[in-house]
């Protein structure tokens, strides 16, 4: 239901509107012309029972958004980055060119980290970039579908920069040996490059396991708090299946952790298996290889195994193809098998 009330003052006269409507706090406006009055009284109030009506990114600001999408939010430091940059704007102020204006300041910056060839500080990646639009846009996501503060997600219109290919830095048959060999002295050391290796899971998934999480019957083990947030199993076969069981035969009841921290570090979350890992690639004889490259080393086996991107993508826990892009080049040779098999079928294979 509207209003307008006629206001008379010496500066002339003016109509003031106010719209009412069950569930929606009132908009009211003042407007010179009573025609303009009624055109959006009535525009406003058919946009309010259709569920158009927007006047809340006026009423909030980006803070108050970010406070209510918290609970929810699965990347809580760049949810804080966003919450410090826009805090105190309105919503309705933040648009795509607001926003990629930060997206270009955030590809401007130095991080922390150097270039090993060159000692200066680098940028952040268009990969890195992209986690922080990610956030911004599921925190405004929230506000369109659950809160109804927002109209559109001003995200949409904001073109997200390129990611490079990425690093794929996989072990060779001979350094696959090596390495295993390597490792062996070291019990957990062993068992944690063993599962990496067999799951394509990442570090912290490996390290963090509880034996809650292993199902021997099955042969799998179930991830609950992954990176994206998804739920994963992982296969559990071969040696890191039989290593398991066998430590589960012995292990500790007052510690549920499979790699549990040692004595003089209780207050760690596992085992600190840096120095051995890296005396064990010294031994090996591998250079230019970190604890993620087992998990491209998974990844980059089972392409060469003719396994397609989907399934990849499947096992390590990505929710697009892109992620798994970079390992495309590795089944040329599958195929051109495939192909084969498709002119075998057709006819025309000879």
């Amino acid at each position: 239901m509207s209003t307008i009330e006629k206001r008379t003052t010496d500066a002339g006269t003016s109509y003031r509107v106010k719209v009412r409507l069950t569930g929606y706090p009132p908009e009211t406006a003042t407007f010179e012309r009573l025609t303009d009055a009624r055109a959006w009284a009535a525009k406003t109030e058919s946009d309010m029972k259709a569920g158009r009506h927007f006047g809340q990114s006026k009423r909030h600001n980006f803070a108050e958004l970010a406070d209510e999408y918290a609970p929810h939010a699965k990347d809580a430091p760049r949810l804080d980055y966003w919450r410090e940059t826009f805090g105190p704007e309105r919503l309705d102020t933040i648009t795509p060119a607001r926003i990629a204006k930060e997206r270009d300041k955030l590809l401007s910056e130095e991080t922390d980290r150097k270039d090993a060839a060159t000692g200066e500080l680098k940028k952040r990646t268009g990969a890195t970039v992209n986690r922080y639009l990610a956030a911004l846009s599921s925190c405004l996501s929230y506000g369109v579908k659950e809160l109804q503060w927002l109209e559109r997600n001003p995200m949409e219109r904001v073109r997200k920069p390129a990611e490079g290919k990425g690093r794929v830095r996989f072990l060779s048959d001979d350094e696959r040996a090596a390495l295993l060999i390597a490792c062996r002295p070291h019990a957990d050391l062993y068992l944690a490059v063993v599962l990496s290796l067999t799951t394509g899971a990442r570090q912290a998934e490996i390290m963090g396991l509880r034996w809650g999480q292993v199902d021997f019957a099955r042969q799998v083990i179930s991830l609950t708090e992954t990176k994206n947030g998804d739920r994963r199993a992982l296969p559990l076969v071969g040696e890191a299946f039989t290593l398991l069981r066998e430590r589960g035969r012995v292990r500790t009841l007052h510690d549920d952790r499979i790699f549990p921290p040692t004595a003089r570090a209780r207050k760690a979350d596992c085992l600190d298996l840096r120095d051995p890992w890296t005396k064990a690639l010294k031994t090996a004889g591998i250079e230019n290889f970190h604890w993620h490259d087992l998990r491209h080393t998974a990844a980059s086996y089972l392409v060469m195994s003719g396994v397609s991107l989907l399934a990849v993508a499947k096992v390590l826990g990505h929710r697009t193809l892109q992620m798994v892009a970079r390992y495309s080049h590795l089944s040329d040779e599958h195929l051109v098998a495939t192909g084969q098999r498709l002119a075998d079928r057709l006819g025309v294979g000879q």
